[in-house]
């Protein structure tokens, strides 16, 4: 009897053992590989509910298409790409448990994180655990502080520095006003860097008007020093939907100098009760705009709008071409499922560099060591009702 019931207890035990090591396996618990999985898992993360749900919702679409499209066209190095997107809701701890899940989901790599705050933080424990990542809009300098990390979209620096450059080599203005959130990252960085080439190109900043995430629903008296000051142009590195309520009470208090700001405002005319006349001639930086006559450009928009029942922005563009860019390093390198993730890393810190695509935020596009995209920049202007690429 107590030999049978030692064997029954062996049995158990090495059942029990079994048991878990698949379950290891079939999760891709084990940072140090992925199991027997036949696909790329590739992560995303961003905000699908919340107050920037826009911007994480439409990253999502734009990966979801592109995901698509080179699975049905034979995949990555003959493999199908899995991506798992997780919601963040712009916070970022909870982008750190996000990101957690899907290393323990099997991620080789990660597309994200959508906004900034959160992509600094996912970078600190990315780095730590060389996972590579790929934002496609996280905009602030240190969201590619590491070598594991690169952009797509362009950074705050170069946004506020290629605005100066426009304005001024245009002749838009001379005396500009600026009105910047002080408590965003995204924002105050455009600012610094915009006011910077402001004196390059004899630009006069007449009122640099600051407001805070506590106190961003009336814009009247920034507004007020901008139009005493004479300001010809107000410049706004905000997102839109305190841009439209900054147009709202100009127009409300007969202010109407040129409005310019950066790739936030794109979405603005899609703000609930907002009118869209009040957005005529508005001007902002972007590396995309849905009107433009390139096949691959109406192409990807005609996809978006049939999956998604509305024309793409900027961030969805990015996002898109965001997995080709995964694409093509992973192609480059040789990438398979069962590589560890910290060896898809080093690989497609090589590839990164290497490689050059065309895609639907530029003709040509690629990356430097230091994770910075070079592509030109495009000015986008709102003209009866639309965005339409300004000449």
């Amino acid at each position: 009897m107590k030999s049978m019931k030692k064997v029954v207890s062996v049995v158990l035990t090495a059942a029990m053992v079994m048991a878990f090591a698949a379950g290891c396996g079939a999760n891709g618990t084990d940072k140090e590989t992925n199991g027997s999985s036949d696909t790329i898992k590739i992560g995303g993360i961003g905000p699908l509910t919340g107050a920037a749900a826009i911007y994480g919702q439409d990253v999502k679409g734009g990966a979801e298409i592109a995901v698509k499209e080179i699975n049905e066209a034979g995949g990555i190095n003959g493999y199908q790409i899995e991506l798992n997107f997780q919601d963040d809701e712009h916070d970022a701890e909870k982008s750190v448990n996000a990101y957690n899940n899907l290393k323990d989901w099997g991620m080789l790599a990660l597309l994200g994180t959508v906004t900034s705050t959160p992509c600094i933080a996912v970078g600190e424990v990315a780095h730590t655990d060389d996972m590579f990542l790929l934002t496609p809009s996280g905009t602030a300098v240190d969201c590619v502080k590491y070598d594991n990390a690169f952009r797509v979209c362009f950074s705050d620096p170069t946004q506020g520095v290629e605005s100066a450059k426009y304005i001024g080599e245009n002749g838009l203005a001379k005396k500009v006003a600026v009105i910047y959130d002080s408590s965003d990252v995204y924002s105050s960085g455009i600012y610094e860097a915009f006011a910077g080439e402001a004196k390059n190109q004899n630009i006069e900043i007449v009122a640099a008007e600051a407001f805070t995430g506590e106190s961003n629903t009336d814009f009247s008296v920034q507004l007020q020093k901008a139009k005493e000051g004479g300001a010809e142009l107000v410049f706004l590195p905000f997102y839109y939907s305190q841009a439209a309520l900054v147009l709202q009470q100009a127009a409300g208090m007969e202010f109407s100098p040129i409005f310019f700001g950066c790739d936030g405002m794109d979405g603005i005319l899609g703000v609930d009760g907002f009118d869209a006349n009040l957005a005529n001639n508005l001007m902002f930086l972007s590396p995309f705009t849905p009107t433009s006559t390139d096949p691959l450009v109406q192409k990807f928009v005609e996809k978006f709008e049939e999956a998604y029942g509305h024309t793409p922005n900027q961030f969805a563009a990015d996002a898109y071409d965001g997995v080709y860019a995964l694409k093509a390093a992973m192609e480059k390198a040789d990438v398979k499922p069962d590589m560890k993730p910290s060896d898809v890393c080093d690989a497609l810190k090589k590839a990164m560099v290497e490689i050059e695509m065309e895609g639907v935020t530029a003709k040509k596009l690629t990356w430097s060591a230091d994770g910075e995209p070079s592509k030109e920049a495009m000015i986008v202007k709102i003209a009866n009702g639309d965005y339409a690429v300004a000449e």
